[in-house]
């Protein structure tokens, strides 16, 4: 999606026309203090974006009898803001280089005040269940903001600090779940459950000035453009697909677990709103800050090694939670349910961390080197960023619809808890075999398309 040429001046708005992070006298000029500013309010408006996205989830706590919605009603609801976040991620991605990356997080963020303000009318008892259906499909808009900040601070760095940038700014955003958490927990705290309105009326200005923020400080690079030819290999390419099940193991548990961690201690442990909302924001605020550190030492030993490990904890750890859920205590399944919360963001570091790794050995493997290999690579990674970053969100809307199913069928979580346990045993195997022992045979050097469809093997992709 993007190359480092110079393109045609555009009038208005703040257009750099030529960068090249690469270029390591140009970095460090002038290219690494730009980056940073438009990484500081790239997690601005995402972190706003990630609360919005997950405020069904918390409104879910305010919800009691008196609203008439059982717990498989207040899963749907969740499921449905999590499907649509997940689903605007392909078009939100590849807005950045339709509008520029400083123009669509203007755009983006001030989309996010549609859902906000139709809570603040709607969030009442008596209410219908599909006006909430409808503003959760608002919600969603929330989440369409990750893929489109991610792509966008993609191109602003160079490779060698893409796992800690990318880490960076999707930890900062991804803290927006337990910080609309804890929020909560204060407005139950002073005020009680019954005042769900104050935690939306809290994020409204916030979102103004998330808007203004991006407006004035950040920039839209004139090189990224839409590369349809991008987007179509990306989506023919086996390794997009392989990310994006691997993906769905990291974040897609990250985002789902964050919907339903409060929903679980209410309706499987009988906890009050209150009870609930201050256990809740602790996983997923652990989760957030890690990813950069998951980022961190995929740039040092390699994401598909930190991938491999993460995987096999996360197994192992959500077998205690099976467990617990089936002995029905509360102890020892917060007990296993943070660490594994920590473990998704460790996994969505390493793991976004191997996406331009995989396609600079892609290059290499076909014979590309230095500019040329470089330009392929952040062409590549660029695309196939946007479709694993939606593929992997719907990871969330399966947890919650496997979590409603085994309420409905059983009362509690445990057949979902197994069935999440499974997954993680499964992504072990095909990190292994495709990204660590590496089964295939290399591709042709000189042929490109069969680079873009097979592993080229262990030595290629044991270090991305």
């Amino acid at each position: 999606m993007t190359t480092p040429t110079t393109t045609p001046a555009r009038r208005g708005g703040r257009w750099i026309e030529t960068w090249d992070p690469e270029d390591e006298r140009f970095w460090e000029r002038e290219g690494r203090h730009v980056a940073r500013r438009n990484l500081v309010f790239s997690i601005i408006s995402e972190h706003i974006g990630f609360s919005v996205w997950t405020m069904f989830s918390v409104l879910a706590l305010f919800m009691g009898p008196e609203y008439g919605i059982d717990a498989a009603g207040k899963f749907f609801l969740v499921a449905i803001a999590s499907a649509v976040g997940a689903g605007l991620r392909i078009p939100y991605g590849f807005a950045v280089a339709r509008f520029g990356g400083r123009n669509w997080t203007v755009i983006s963020a001030a989309l996010l005040l549609l859902p906000t303000t139709a809570l603040l009318v709607v969030m009442e008892p008596g209410t219908s269940y599909t006006t909430f259906v409808v503003v959760a499909i608002l919600t969603g808009f929330g989440g369409g903001n990750f893929a489109s900040s991610m792509t966008n601070i993609n191109s602003f760095y160079p490779m060698r600090l893409k796992g800690w940038a990318l880490g960076l700014n999707a930890g900062g955003g991804n803290i927006g779940v337990p910080v609309v958490q804890w929020v909560a927990l204060l407005v139950i705290f002073v005020a009680g459950a019954q005042y769900p309105r104050l935690l939306v009326a809290f994020y409204i200005p916030l979102i103004v000035l998330a808007v203004v923020l991006s407006w004035r400080h950040m920039d839209n690079l004139g090189p990224v453009s839409n590369d349809t030819g991008a987007a179509r290999e990306a989506a023919r390419d086996g390794h997009t697909w392989i990310m994006s099940f691997l993906y769905i193991g990291t974040f897609g548990s990250f985002i789902g677990y964050g919907f339903a961690f409060g929903l679980v201690l209410q309706n499987q442990f009988d906890r009050t709103p209150l009870e609930a909302a201050s256990i809740t924001f602790i996983g997923p605020l652990l989760g957030s800050l890690i990813r950069p550190i998951g980022g961190r030492l995929a740039d040092r030993w390699g994401g598909a090694r930190i991938t491999l490990w993460n995987f096999v904890a996360m197994a192992a750890v959500s077998g205690v939670v099976v467990l617990a859920s089936t002995l029905e205590s509360l102890p020892l399944f917060v007990a296993g349910f943070i660490p594994l919360f920590v473990l998704t963001g460790l996994g969505n570091g390493s793991t976004y961390k191997m996406i331009p790794g995989i396609y600079r050995s892609k290059a290499s493997a076909m014979g590309l080197a230095g500019e040329a290999a470089a330009v392929y690579a952040r062409r590549l990674s660029g695309a196939t960023m946007v479709i694993i970053g939606s593929v992997g969100a719907f990871g969330g809307l399966g947890i919650n619809l496997a979590l409603r199913q085994s309420f409905m069928a059983s009362g509690n979580g445990t057949a979902a808890f197994m069935v999440f346990c499974a997954f993680y045993i499964a992504c072990i195997v095909v990190t292994w075999s495709v990204y660590v022992r590496g089964s295939s045979r290399p591709a042709p050097a000189d042929d490109p398309a069969a680079g873009a469809t097979r592993p080229e093997g262990r030595r290629a992709y044991a270090g991305v």
